[in-house]
């Protein structure tokens, strides 16, 4: 999500619209911290990303996944003061959601909704009513995908709201790599071998990591995992129970040329994800720009299978189903052609409907929108049943 919203907000104003982000500063005074691992006190800053005005609230603790921020309601009444046409907030996210329920006043709310509250059973039902609070006073819901809109009571039930704005990136890095990156690619090369299956993201419970682990056991090649996340230890030792500990890379976090040059570098991206927790996939869209086929899973009521399309950028199987992957990555191999075929099949679709720059204008089209059915519900002539 943080990653979305960096690329929108960059692209909106490259676009030439004002554009502040108000968000929840995950690193301590000294710079020490990593998204949602950090787990400190930080304070409050305020910094420029280019023409983005970014101020990253302090906190003082999390309670339940709850971040308690004192200072929150005083910048957000100061974000406001400085005259702010539309609000876009992106969920989940528990602590803004109340903080802009307890608002008066606002101007016409925009929700991402990323994923609904999947794991988290009971928070999640406590916390059901204060969205829908938020959903009922917005103008615009935006859903990632229409497959995640049938199986989400919330966009179920306000689906008259609901309009379909897939995420985009920055696709030059992928496209035009830089001379770092294609160094990058070359020790990748020589460090790995071929066939090299690559895992991007988060070590945590929906990733399908243990999957990917038990499908290395029966195809040839190494495994690239790209990512950190309380995961890591137990990946570590179910690798050495599993006899393949030896052809698994831990990489961590990458920087952008050298995670350039390990998509330039594989045979396919591992997606095997299980749970309507991801609910899209943002490095699907980097492998399938860089020209690097797909293997994913057929998430229910999720975007994922729909990112990378099965037989045209990639191949899609069942959810934790160890050999089922093995055996979509073992067709890469033996199939002559396949993977060329599929990888140009990735990087056009990349091309033609994530590009960052068309998200952008989606987005302030929505933007637009919302500003319109504001306008109509205060006109004199609206019924009274309209008013909010």
């Amino acid at each position: 999500m943080e990653a979305h919203v960096q690329t929108l907000a960059r692209a909106q104003a490259a676009l030439g619209a004002r554009v502040e982000v108000l968000c929840i500063n995950h690193a301590s005074a000294s710079g020490q911290g990593f998204s949602h691992e950090f787990e400190g006190r930080s304070p409050t800053h305020e910094e420029w990303d280019g023409s983005v005005r970014v101020i990253r609230v302090g906190r003082w603790a999390s309670v339940l996944r709850m971040d308690v921020m004192p200072e929150l309601p005083r910048e957000l009444v100061s974000a406001l003061a400085r005259g702010v046409d539309v609000v876009h907030l992106h969920t989940p996210n528990p602590t803004l959601v109340l903080a802009l329920d307890a608002a008066p006043w606002l101007p016409p709310v925009v929700v991402t909704h990323h994923s609904d509250i999947v794991r988290q059973r009971i928070a999640g039902t406590l916390f059901r009513p204060f969205e829908w609070v938020l959903y009922a006073r917005a103008r615009r819901l935006i859903a990632t995908s229409s497959a995640y809109v049938s199986g989400s009571p919330l966009l179920r039930h306000f689906r008259d709201k609901v309009r379909e704005l897939p995420l985009g990136i920055d696709l030059a890095p992928y496209l035009e790599p830089s001379p770092a990156a294609l160094e990058a690619e070359a020790r990748w090369r020589a460090a790995q071998g071929s066939p090299l299956w690559l895992m991007v993201g988060r070590l945590v419970y929906y990733k399908g990591l243990f999957t990917a682990l038990e499908a290395l056991t029966r195809v040839p090649g190494q495994l690239l995992v790209v990512g950190v996340g309380p995961l890591e230890q137990e990946g570590k030792a179910r690798a050495r129970a599993l006899g393949v500990e030896g052809r698994v890379t831990w990489a961590g976090y990458l920087p952008p040329d050298e995670l350039v040059g390990a998509y330039r570098a594989s045979t396919a991206l591992w997606f095997p994800s299980n749970a309507r927790s991801e609910a899209y996939g943002l490095s699907q869209i980097e492998a399938m720009a860089s020209a690097l086929p797909v293997i994913n899973t057929a998430i229910p009521h999720s975007g994922v299978p729909w990112v990378s399309l099965h037989g045209q950028t990639g191949l899609t199987v069942p959810m934790g189903d160890a050999e089922a992957l093995a055996r979509a990555a073992r067709r890469l191999l033996e199939e002559p052609g396949l993977a060329q075929k599929l990888g140009q099949g990735a990087r056009a679709r990349a091309v033609e409907q994530f590009r960052h720059d068309v998200m952008a204008e989606r987005s302030l089209a929505l933007y637009a929108e919302a500003l319109q059915a504001s306008q109509e519900d205060r006109s004199p002539s609206a019924p009274v049943e309209g008013r909010s």
